[in-house]
């Protein structure tokens, strides 16, 4: 203990040990030490050394530290001190010096995020992060150290827990592929991380934060797991606890941690909306009505949000993903909120800013979500609509140069693929709709485009080039724009005033680079004539364009004006592909002759190719919106490097093409045209055979099914008529049993001997009147019984005509040819339906083998061979709808005997209620029957008895049968005997 004394307290006389030598001891004493309260020292004194001898701990230590890690598990002290010796010898940042005493407990930070400070001498801090670099290879040579590493962050224990998350994260911080790379193949690595969020202490939740952060850059497959972890309704949790944009750094992490797993994720993009989080974007943007006093924080937070909003629906996602984004960020509510904050007032500039160009990407492409944008108006008097406000600042040159992009990128977003807002915008222009005491969009970028500001000049040109981009209607209705350029003078087209502008050059005043406001001049001069010859027609009916065009190709100028050369040459190029030949000192042959003779065709190509050769031609040409890192380079917009490169090749080829050649494709495409307009009316009529076809199927399969239903109805009436037979059987069995009982039930007589006479006599006439009386019931019970059997009879006679027959034997045969008659139509719809599939066939086959033979040849062969297969396929036609005539006819005559085979069941159970009704009646007069008999029974068994007290012999029925019996055996003895 004298020896750490020396090391962490007071100085012993004699000379010092230097840093390495005091390092190695602690080491040898970390290895050798059996006790733990002497391997915990040794530890913390390396702790203490490890910032100042960072060299020496980690080379000498490192190693020791580990195995402190795999053996000490049971002691959390010691694993914080040399979990934060390690972090010390890996971490590069500088990080706040914590007074810590030899026996002191390391405190909890208030504060889980750890700002990095950077020293002022970079030498030096290249130097460390290289140390941190080296450190971390060597800890991360052997991938079961991060394994390790994992393992201890399940320990609850703070003083593990805490510095485990920091030491993985420098880790990360210096060779974050590697690191990622062991953690994604550690079986539940990504998911031990993700328990972090859900730590109570603050401290360890943050820093978990800052964990994920670096554990999901760049890398897909993390992004994914963690996605898949439920982060994001964890993270949207602690957004809305820390108080969403109001919330202090936490927010900020949370955002970007969002923002690492949402870019360039299409999967976890899908698995946000379609987990319904977009909905919960929405309050985070409830501003109120006092906007003053933003915190740098609250700007910082509401930023990232937005950029959040942004990435769901980026121009570079997928367009269904981006379209169904946008979809759910208009249904809850979302886009108006933005819209809210836009047209608020006290916003920061560069909230605005990040506001708009974040409406722009949510309404871009969408036409419900352009309409209610054109429907936002601002607040004030009179209101004025949301576009016209922020056309005011694009064209205002006090405004921001970011502000003025993002309300160019705003109307770009607007107008894309909107013909409804491109005409409105376009109309705010015409005669007829100008409003004097109102300022428009139109007058907007009519006073833009003509002002002494060249940056607005720019902007007002390519936004209405966006309103005329694939819109033929459009640059037609433009040509009809008239300007008053001063008192006195007739007014000038807005064409031509383009065309005056631009011819001035030099001469023209402007704040700015002269070459942006030619340079957007003449993009939009090429959007507008291009594909609309009449707009050409127009721009070559002015004698001094085309000379004006020629003179600057032919000239030799300064680089600055190649790319105006570049231009003029590309609008000169669109004259002459576009140029129906309705002038004639203009038309194609003469323009090719005139830049052969004053360019010449190779300088002219030449010069066409120095557009897309500008270095930021290419810069432009990568996303749709315009950043510009200084308004001087503000010069090409993105749609137009879409049509520079569509048009460029085409050019070309029509410049180099000879008169010959020119005519031989005009012959060809008159040609073609003929042969398109006759083989577009024979795919009219294959349309029309094709929907005749479709609808005969669907009759065919309405038919099936209901021939199938009216085949399930007759099966199941022959079930309740197979039913019915059989209790009919059951009632005439059970008849039968009846009768048999009660003919077996008849007579019962006595013998009365042995009385005297008088009472004898007496007895003998009582029992002579009882089986009177017993007769008379037994002939009334044997009548009963025939009535029942004639009324049986009468039933089946009656069963047996209604079936047509005599008997039974006829029903049945009744029965079996109506089922041998189903069977026979359902074999004749199943040859039907076999029919109708082979004529499906041909049919479909027919259009798609035409369809391409009629567009591959322009000469008259296939058009016969088109009336031909069109005649086939009326005959099959015809064909079908015979077939489908029969079986409607077929459908008729099934219905016709389902409906006889319903009446022969309604019959036969008319006739079964009948005989029921008769069962139950006669078996009750068999009962009151079978009560007399009893009676009659218990009269002479009490005679018998009588008769057996007065002493006469009265012999039971058993007795007579035994004495019968007796006798007819001595009569046989006596036979045998003689």
């Amino acid at each position: 203990m004298n020896f750490f004394r020396g090391v962490m307290g007071g100085q012993p006389a004699g000379p010092q040990p230097s840093g390495a030598e005091t390092i190695q001891k602690l080491c040898d004493r970390v290895a050798s030490s059996t006790l733990l309260e002497d391997r915990r020292d040794a530890v913390r004194a390396l702790k203490s050394l490890s910032k100042k001898y960072r060299m020496e701990v980690g080379t000498q230590a490192m190693d020791h530290l580990v195995h402190i890690l795999q053996t000490d598990r049971s002691d959390s002290e010691i694993l914080g001190y040399a979990l934060d010796t390690l972090f010390n010898i890996i971490c590069n940042d500088e990080e706040e010096e914590q007074d810590e005493s030899e026996d002191a407990v390391t405190p909890i930070p208030v504060a889980g995020k750890h700002k990095t400070v950077c020293t002022p001498d970079e030498n030096a801090q290249k130097q460390a992060d290289d140390l941190g670099t080296q450190f971390t290879d060597k800890f991360i040579q052997d991938s079961e150290n991060v394994t390790l590493l994992l393992t201890l962050l399940e320990e609850f224990d703070f003083h593990v827990r805490w510095p485990g998350v920091k030491l993985l994260t420098a880790l990360l911080k210096n060779q974050c592929a590697q690191v990622q790379g062991i953690i994604l193949v550690s079986p539940m690595g990504v998911s031990r991380l993700m328990d972090l969020l859900a730590d109570s202490r603050e401290v360890i939740r943050n820093d978990g934060l800052l964990l994920l952060q670096q554990l999901t850059k760049g890398n897909a497959a993390i992004q994914k797991i963690v996605a898949f972890e439920n982060a994001f309704e964890r993270l949207l949790d602690i957004i809305t606890e820390e108080g969403s944009s109001d919330g202090g750094i936490v927010v900020e992490d949370c955002l970007l941690l969002l923002l690492n797993l949402l870019k360039n994720n299409s999967s976890n993009q899908n698995f946000f909306k379609e987990g319904s989080y977009v909905q919960r974007m929405k309050p985070w943007f409830e501003v109120g009505d006092d906007n003053s006093g933003w915190s740098a924080q609250k700007v910082t937070n509401l930023h990232l949000m937005l950029q959040l909003v942004r990435v769901m629906v980026s121009p570079v996602n997928s367009p269904g993903a981006t379209a169904s984004c946008q979809k759910s960020m208009y249904q809850c509510g979302l886009l108006q909120q933005l819209c809210t904050i836009l047209m608020a007032t006290g916003v920061p500039a560069d909230i605005l800013t990040e506001t708009i160009n974040t409406v722009s990407e949510v309404i871009r492409g969408s036409q419900v979500n352009q309409d209610y944008f054109a429907s936002v108006n601002a607040p004030s008097n009179p209101p004025r609509p949301a576009i016209v406000v922020l056309l005011m600042s694009m064209v205002n040159e006090r405004q921001p140069f970011v502000l003025r992009c993002a309300v160019l990128y705003c109307f770009q977003c607007f107008l894309y693929k909107n013909q409804k807002g491109q005409g409105e915008i376009v109309a705010t222009l015409l005669p007829s709709t100008i409003d004097a005491n109102s300022i428009s969009a139109g007058q907007l970028l009519c006073g833009g485009l003509f002002s002494a500001d060249s940056l607005s000049n720019w902007c007002a040109a390519v936004a209405l080039a966006h309103a005329l981009q694939d819109n033929l209607t459009q640059k037609e209705q433009l040509l009809r724009v008239q300007l008053a350029t001063s008192l006195g003078k007739p007014p000038v087209s807005l064409l031509q005033q383009c065309t005056n502008i631009l011819s001035q050059g030099d001469k023209i005043n402007r704040r700015g680079s002269k070459v942006q406001t030619r340079v957007g001049l003449l993009m939009l001069l090429c959007t507008w004539i291009s594909n609309c010859p009449i707009a050409v027609t127009h721009f070559l009916h002015n004698q001094e364009n085309v000379p004006f065009l020629t003179g600057q190709i032919s000239e030799n100028l300064g680089e600055d004006e190649r790319l105006v050369q570049g231009l003029c040459a590309l609008l000169l190029g669109i004259c002459i592909y576009y140029n129906d030949n309705s002038l004639e000192n203009y038309t194609k042959e003469k323009l090719k002759q005139l830049i052969e003779k004053r360019i010449g065709k190779e300088n002219f190509v030449e010069k066409l190719g120095f557009i897309t050769k500008h270095e930021l031609y290419s810069r432009a040409a990568q996303k749709p919106q315009p950043v510009f890192p200084s308004p001087e380079q503000m010069l090409f917009d993105h749609e137009f490097t879409k049509l520079v490169k569509e048009l460029e090749g085409v050019i070309t080829k029509a410049v180099h093409k000879s008169s010959e050649e020119e005519k031989k494709e005009e012959e060809v495409k008159k040609t073609l045209e003929q042969h398109d307009s006759i083989v577009t009316q024979y795919k009219e009529l294959i349309r029309e055979q094709d929907a005749q076809i479709q609808e005969l199927k669907e009759q065919v399969a309405s038919m099936t099914s209901q021939n199938e239903q009216l085949q399930t109805s007759i099966t199941q009436q022959l079930s309740q008529i197979q039913q019915h037979k059989d209790q009919y059987n059951i009632l005439k069995l059970k008849l039968g049993k009846d009768s048999q009982s009660q003919a077996n039930s008849q007579g019962d007589s006595s013998q009365v001997n042995g009385l005297q006479t008088e009472e004898i006599t007496q007895l003998r006439d009582e029992v002579e009147e009882l089986r009177k009386q017993n007769a008379l019931l037994q002939t009334q019970l044997s009548d009963k019984d025939t009535l029942v059997n004639t009324l049986r009879s009468e039933a089946a006679q009656t069963a047996e005509g209604s079936a047509g027959g005599p008997d039974n034997t006829e029903l049945l045969k009744e029965l079996e040819a109506l089922r041998s008659q189903v069977q026979s139509q359902m074999t004749e719809i199943h040859t039907l339906q076999t029919e109708r599939q082979e004529l499906l066939k041909r049919a479909e086959a027919g259009p798609l083998d035409s369809v391409p033979s009629s567009e591959s040849s322009t000469d008259t062969a296939p058009t016969a061979e088109l009336e031909s297969r069109l005649a086939a396929q009326t005959s099959e036609t015809e064909r079908l709808k015979e077939e489908v005539r029969s079986l409607s006819e077929s459908r008729a005559g099934l219905e016709q005997q389902l409906a006889s085979a319903t009446s022969t069941v309604a019959i036969l159970q008319t006739e079964k209620g009948k005989l029921q009704t008769e069962v139950q009646e006669s078996k009750k007069e068999q009962d009151d029957l079978l009560m007399l008999l009893a009676d009659q029974d218990q009269k002479i068994h009490s005679l018998k008895q009588r008769l057996k007290d007065l002493g006469e012999t009265v012999e039971d029925e058993d007795d007579l049968d035994a004495r019968d019996q007796t006798d007819d055996d001595e009569e046989e003895d006596e036979d045998n005997e003689d």
